[in-house]
């Protein structure tokens, strides 16, 4: 299951107690206090990692707690302290305020990571209170409770290349053909329910990263279809592909759709680098429809090709290379 939001309650480690204890040696029956101090309790850290790909390792675990610190020990020795509570996301991760919806953090590179509760600090030995009037203290501090918060966490995936299409335009299969990884494609709209992230590898060992998201429909915008639920991931990628289905009544007003969509869910997105696939041309009668196409858009960012038998996947790969440079 492929989780992007999710809403969790952490709470960092409550520091040690501080502890009573006395010094005892031979010849020396009435030392003076000797108790440490409590160990501070973990914090809570939330970490972007390239390691794991969404936030489902936690929709099962929605309470989060790190360790708590250790009491003080005898002949002043301090508590341990509490170990602290990585919290891995995926990066392109939102750290949100759920009450009001605020951002308060963005993570967006491996190892990037941020303390959002911090651990409570350790009680006071009874050695610690100790003073030239006061010889025998014979008490110690409790130890202080940790942070808490609750925070939403949302994911945007971070890619090079985003594709857009309705759905059954041939996404899943063109996404598939292009990294070589199984993506459910079939003869039925919708196939694709959740987003994808891939990659494709270059001969000079260079990685664009692909990101293939569910069909958009019209007024997806409005929420219609699977709508803003997944637009979201292709805020953040740098060149848009439009998969356009040749065999469609009218693959330019399909085109003219999608672009309407995107620009009504976030104006800048429009602004971005985009490049055209008209796709399925291994099926009957699309030479039309792609003269047809090119006839109202005459520009040189248009491609055809077959996601199905692989004609034109050479010149996509190029055209994506060219891209990320």
């Amino acid at each position: 299951m492929f989780v992007d939001r999710i809403r969790l309650n952490l709470k960092a480690g409550k520091g040690g107690n501080g502890c009573v204890a006395w010094r005892r040696e031979k010849y020396l029956p009435k030392g003076g206090p000797y108790g440490g101090n409590g160990g501070p309790g973990g914090s809570v850290i939330v970490r972007a990692t390239t390691n794991v790909p969404s936030l489902d390792h936690y929709r099962n675990k929605r309470i989060l707690s790190a360790e708590n610190g250790q009491m003080g020990g005898s002949n002043c020795r301090q508590g341990r302290l509490g170990k602290n509570l990585i919290v891995e996301v995926p990066c392109g991760t939102l750290i949100k305020d759920p009450e009001t919806n605020a951002i308060l953090h963005d993570l967006t590179v491996h190892g990037q990571e941020v303390k959002l509760c911090a651990g409570g600090r350790g009680g006071l030995g009874n050695h610690f209170f100790k003073t030239s009037t006061r010889q025998a203290p014979n008490f110690a501090t409790p130890g202080h409770e940790g942070d808490e918060c609750n925070v939403e966490l949302e994911l945007k995936l971070i890619a090079d290349i985003g594709l857009v299409g309705f759905p059954n335009a041939g996404k899943s299969t063109l996404f598939s053909s292009l990294t070589n990884r199984n993506s459910k494609a079939a003869p039925y709209p919708f196939t694709t329910l959740k987003p994808n992230l891939s990659f494709i590898q270059f001969e000079n060992y260079q990685r664009a990263y692909i990101a293939d998201i569910p069909g958009i429909i019209e007024n997806a915008h409005q929420d219609r279809g699977l709508g803003l639920e997944f637009l979201r991931h292709i805020e953040r990628t740098h060149t848009l592909l439009y998969v356009i289905d040749l065999t469609s009544q009218d693959p330019y007003r399909d085109f003219c759709t999608l672009r309407s969509e995107i620009e009504a869910y976030n104006p800048e997105m429009t602004a971005k680098p985009y490049h055209i696939i008209l796709n399925k041309t291994d099926l009957e009668d699309t030479e039309a429809a792609y003269l047809a196409f090119r006839a109202q858009h005459q520009t040189d960012n248009v491609l055809k090709a077959s996601a199905y038998t692989g004609d034109g996947l050479e010149d996509i790969v190029h055209l994506i290379q060219k891209s990320i440079l």
